[in-house]
């Protein structure tokens, strides 16, 4: 799948800036990010930025609106549905996964919700488990938002830039 979406992004860059949201919603939202390897898509997408001429800025913004968007949906779903979340599959067949979760945002609070983007596997939970213990939308959107920012450009400007820094050193 990672060299299929790459590929095809390759050969149709008007694609790169949806299929980016996509990957980041789907990277940020409950249930489908235990499934999508998206994380490790964004890497090369990124590495294909730095190597052709594909302006940097409206993907990052691409990537920073569809994380955004997949953990508030999280978050909703977490305050909408409470601790029914943990027998809906594939939550069902990881408990520990909440469980982990719960304990992470109850250590960390608002720090958390926003330190959760950057743990794989946690990154599925934390706005489910604010959505479940009804943290404060305004603190959940504020460390949402600022996260995705932050990595949204960790995810793409490592390929984006690192690759033009390589290749002038090596060059």
């Amino acid at each position: 799948m990672i060299k299929f979406i790459t590929d095809f992004v390759s050969e149709h860059q008007i694609w790169m800036i949806p299929i980016i949201f996509f990957l980041a919603f789907g990277e940020s939202l409950a249930f489908v990010s235990l499934l999508l390897p998206a994380t490790v898509i964004l890497l090369g997408l990124g590495a294909l930025i730095g190597q052709s001429a594909i302006p940097f800025l409206p993907i990052y913004l691409s990537a920073v609106l569809g994380a955004f968007l997949g953990d508030w949906l999280s978050y909703w779903i977490g305050a909408r549905y409470n601790d029914k979340i943990a027998t809906i599959w594939p939550l069902s067949r990881y408990p520990y996964l909440l469980k982990r979760g719960h304990v992470f945002f109850e250590r960390w609070g608002i720090f958390g919700a926003f330190l959760g983007r950057f743990f794989g596997p946690l990154r599925a939970v934390i706005p489910l488990v604010a959505g479940i213990c009804g943290m404060s939308q305004y603190y959940f959107q504020l460390a949402n938002i600022t996260s995705a920012f932050i990595w949204a450009f960790g995810v793409l400007a490592l390929g984006a830039f690192g690759i033009k820094s390589l290749s002038h050193w090596i060059g």
